[in-house]
């Protein structure tokens, strides 16, 4: 499965390629939303960890039965040839960047951040 548009990037497909993540996203449906990501993507979310489409369901699944009027927005703020940084945010619940890595079949591979450990 590909999900266009695919690498190389210019600046209209990178628009592209975040406004279908947008969109996806306020379906709501996880089901959706995780068929995007690559089969091994790992994400965080605050302090919780976790890999793999189903666990994004899950995730997805658990988030929005909690937020009912969750809402997200992603911006275009950078791009190369074969990534995208987009910079995510909901009006009320959530504000950040997310770094994110198109693998050439166009499904998103998230780069997530190891925690930090105090020393």
């Amino acid at each position: 499965m590909t999900r266009p548009p695919l690498p190389p990037f210019t600046a209209e497909t990178a628009r592209t390629k975040v406004q279908a993540a947008e969109d996806a996203w306020n379906t709501r449906d996880p089901q959706r939303v995780a068929l995007a990501y690559t089969p091994d993507s790992a994400w965080r979310n605050r302090d919780e960890f976790f890999t793999g489409r189903e666990e994004i369901i899950a995730f997805l699944t658990r988030k929005w039965a909690k937020e009912l009027d969750y809402v997200l927005r992603k911006d275009l703020w950078a791009f190369t040839e074969d990534r995208i940084a987009v910079r995510g945010f909901s009006p009320v619940l959530y504000s950040g960047v997310d770094f994110l890595v198109l693998v050439t079949d166009g499904l998103v591979k998230p780069l997530v951040q190891p925690p930090l450990v105090a020393t």
